[in-house]
C-alpha cells in the first residue's frame, strides 16, 4: 500500500535528523569525493538512535527506503549541488547485525515477505545488465512540444505500479516519436543465489532465491562468488493465461551486496599440521 506524501515527508525528515546527527555527514563527504553512488547505513546505527525507528524499518522497508534516499540526496546537494545531476539521487543501503534477520535461501518463509533481510549465499548465475526505462520522451511533430512519461514496476518503493506501454498519441490524438536519447534508464542485472552446500540440508538440494539488482550493484558479483546480500523480500504475483493465481513467486530486491572472505570458513593449518600432510 502506497503511503500519503504527510507520512513520506515526516520520515524524511526524522532521517534526515538522524543522518546530520552521526557520522554520516563525513560519509557523504567521502562518497563525494570519491564520486560514489551509495551511501551505507549500519542497522546498529539505527537502532541505537532510538524512537524504534531501526525496528520500524526493518519491518516496513518500502514506507521508508525512498525517504531515506530523498533525505541523503538533500545533504549530498547541500554539501556540493554540482555533484548530483537533475534528477539524480543518492541511493542509501544497508549493512550491520540483522540477528533474526540473517538466513538463508532455504528459511526465507512467507513471514519475511515485505521485510528487509541478509542473505547469505553463493552466487550461480547472472544475467547480462540491461536498460531499464525510468522516464520517457516523446516529441509531437504538429505541435512541437515534448512530453514525458515515468515508468514504475511491482519492484519500486515509490509510488503505485505504472504500464509499461509508451504512448503513442497525445490527447488530441497527434502522433508521437520516442526520442530515445533523452530518455532516462538505469541498470538492472537479475541474479541467482545458492544456499551454501555445507550449510545444506543432508540428502536435500540447496534451496535457490533470485536476486534483483540495480544502479551500481550491477555487476557487483560473479557466478562462485560468496556473498551477503541486504533487501527488501517482495512477492510478485504469477500469472496463468492470463489471469492472477494465488501462487506467488518471490524475490529480493538488493540494496547492499557484500563480498564475504573466501577463506573465513577454509581450516588453518599450523606448521606441524602442513609437515604431517606431506608425510
Amino acid at each position: 500500500m502506497d503511503i500519503s506524501d504527510e507520512v513520506r515527508a515526516a520520515h524524511r525528515r526524522e532521517l534526515l535528523a538522524f543522518l546530520e546527527d552521526g557520522i554520516y555527514l563525513d560519509e557523504i563527504r567521502a562518497i563525494i569525493n570519491h564520486n560514489r553512488r551509495r551511501l551505507i547505513v549500519d542497522i546498529s546505527h539505527l537502532h541505537s538512535y532510538g524512537d524504534d525507528i531501526g525496528a520500524r524499518i526493518l519491518r516496513n522497508p518500502s514506507d521508508y527506503l525512498q525517504s531515506f534516499n530523498d533525505a541523503a540526496t538533500e545533504i549530498a546537494n547541500r554539501i556540493d549541488p554540482r555533484y548530483l545531476k537533475q534528477g539524480e539521487q543518492l541511493l542509501v543501503g544497508f549493512q550491520g547485525p540483522f540477528v533474526s534477520r540473517r538466513v538463508t535461501p532455504r528459511d526465507l518463509l512467507s513471514e519475511y515477505i515485505g521485510s528487509m533481510v541478509c542473505v547469505h549465499g553463493i552466487v550461480t548465475k547472472c544475467s547480462l545488465v540491461r536498460p531499464k526505462v525510468v522516464k520517457s520522451v516523446h516529441f509531437c511533430p504538429t505541435t512541437g512540444n515534448f512530453t514525458t512519461r515515468e515508468y514504475r514496476d511491482i519492484t519500486s518503493n515509490m509510488g503505485l505500479p505504472t504500464g509499461s506501454v509508451y504512448p503513442t498519441r497525445d490527447e488530441n490524438g497527434n502522433l508521437l516519436v520516442t526520442e530515445y536519447g533523452l530518455c532516462k534508464y538505469k541498470d538492472h542485472q537479475t541474479l541467482s543465489m545458492q544456499e551454501v552446500p555445507e550449510n545444506s540440508a543432508p540428502g536435500q538440494l540447496p534451496r535457490t532465491v533470485d536476486v534483483i539488482v540495480e544502479d551500481d550493484l550491477v555487476d557487483a558479483c560473479k557466478p562462485g562468488d560468496r556473498v551477503a546480500i541486504v533487501g527488501i523480500y517482495k512477492a510478485l504475483p504469477g500469472k496463468s493465461k492470463g489471469s492472477v493465481n494465488g501462487v506467488f513467486r518471490t524475490v529480493l530486491i538488493a540494496n547492499n551486496v557484500s563480498l564475504l572472505n573466501k577463506e573465513a570458513n577454509a581450516p588453518i593449518y599450523s606448521p606441524d599440521d602442513i609437515s604431517n600432510i606431506k608425510r
